[in-house]
């Protein structure tokens, strides 16, 4: 178990984490407490220890807790269990709980902007969220602006195939007739340009780790993957020197596009296209959150979400914010993922 000292005195609290890379945690006092990160909760075996950390972090708090925090999601196991307990629940939504467990590994309270970049969490309104600029104040959010959101042609089996990304781009450049040629060694790719074209299971998903698909099925980098994830670690492993493109991004209101980069890169050389991706990234999310800032008068930032697991974006954008004068906050004892959101979520029951 990982301790947290917190800055104020915690209600008892506890906290079930996220469907991924499960932990769960508790709160009370001055402390907060973490379980190491197991794994996803798609298998019996894997739903029995999530339990039994639960109970141990139950004896660990020695009084009833006020209240257990959840995902906003109602399809998980662990929040299915969490309602059955006859305790006050509380969902708080995913990407609130990123950023919140970076706050609380700072001891950081009071407003500040948050980043969170991952693959998916469940925004108020069913949507697809992960790619989220927010204003976090203790127990209460709001998303300040997003990145564009992108079809996902047939859900989530997108994030195990990066060229359907590729061709969801292609479809948001206005060039949907080149699919099928494009990723002819695809099967169903005439296919899935249909479905785009009718917007059938193509579900828009504003996610920052399904733009690091489309980037990899545009440059045709692991077209198909075994696992979500690992064609965005393949193209990371290729970075040599990170460059930004100059107008490779777009702010328009609350939305950050990177379409400009993504046109680019259609069928460049891997390793020219990984440099170009990770350098545009970091330059244009660092400017989309430090605009925010200075609009709400704020210096801190938090980076969350298991995006930053990418060191090179991690890195850069840190230079970047930093350069501007601003505080940057990233998650030190825990990881940025999944793996750390209980805390986050502990942090929220605790301040509510």
């Amino acid at each position: 178990m990982i301790e947290i000292r917190l800055p104020f005195d915690a209600p008892p609290v506890l906290a079930v984490g996220a469907y991924l890379k499960n932990s769960v945690a508790a709160a009370k006092g001055r402390l907060a407490c973490v379980s190491e990160a197991g794994n996803n909760l798609d298998s019996p075996d894997d739903i029995r220890r999530f339990k039994e950390e639960l109970a141990r972090m139950q004896d660990w708090l020695g009084v009833a807790p006020q209240r257990i925090a959840h995902d906003l999601h109602p399809d998980f196991p662990n929040t299915r269990h969490a309602l059955t307990l006859g305790i006050p629940a509380l969902a708080v939504q995913h990407h609130h709980a990123h950023v919140a467990a970076v706050a609380a590994e700072h001891g950081a309270t009071g407003p500040l902007i948050g980043l969170a970049l991952d693959g998916f969490g469940l925004g108020p309104g069913n949507q697809a969220w992960g790619g989220e600029l927010l204003l976090i104040d203790g127990p209460h959010f709001e998303r300040l602006g997003h990145l564009l959101p992108l079809p996902q042609p047939g859900g989530d089996v997108a994030a195990r195939q990066p060229w359907r990304m590729g061709a969801a781009v292609l479809h948001a450049l206005g060039r949907t007739g080149e699919i099928a040629q494009r990723f002819s060694d695809q099967p169903g790719a005439a296919i899935l340009a249909q479905m785009l074209t009718k917007g059938l299971n193509c579900p828009p998903t504003t996610s920052c780790g399904r733009l690091f698909d489309a980037a990899c099925g545009l440059l045709g980098l692991m077209p198909v993957a075994e696992f979500e994830g690992q064609a965005p670690m393949a193209l990371e492993a290729l970075v040599t020197a990170p460059e930004s493109l100059p107008d490779g991004w777009r702010i328009e209101g609350e939305t950050l596009s990177f379409l400009p980069l993504l046109a680019r890169l259609d069928g460049m050389e891997a390793g020219v296209g990984a440099n170009l991706f990770h350098g545009t990234l970091a330059e244009g999310l660092s400017v989309f959150a430090a605009q925010a800032a200075r609009n709400r008068r704020l210096d801190r930032i938090v980076l969350s979400g298991g995006c930053f697991l990418n060191k090179v974006l991690a890195a850069g954008m840190k230079r970047h914010l930093e350069g501007q004068g601003l505080n940057v906050l990233t998650a030190q004892r825990l990881s940025p993922g999944d793996g750390g959101l209980a805390l986050g979520q502990a942090w929220v029951a605790a301040l509510t």
